[in-house]
């Protein structure tokens, strides 16, 4: 399952690149890009842990940039 989500307040394009290389590490996923210059997250994962990975990503991009969030 792929789908593409907005993130707001991603402030630098390293952090993105690090929340990509994190991101990238959860279990179940299959593809992922975070692009500073769209403000957006692409996620290709397991359809069946999809929420799960969603939850993991979410964590892993507080952890890098505590301000920024992804737009359900």
């Amino acid at each position: 399952m792929k789908k593409t989500f907005k993130l707001e307040e991603l402030d630098c394009a390293n952090c993105a690149a690090k929340m990509e290389a994190g991101i990238a590490k959860i279990d179940g996923v299959e593809a992922v890009t975070v692009s500073f210059m769209t403000q957006k997250l692409t996620l290709t994962a397991d359809e069946n842990a999809f929420d799960k990975i969603l939850k993991q990503a979410s964590k892993v991009i507080k952890k890098i940039e505590p301000d920024c969030h992804i737009v359900m």
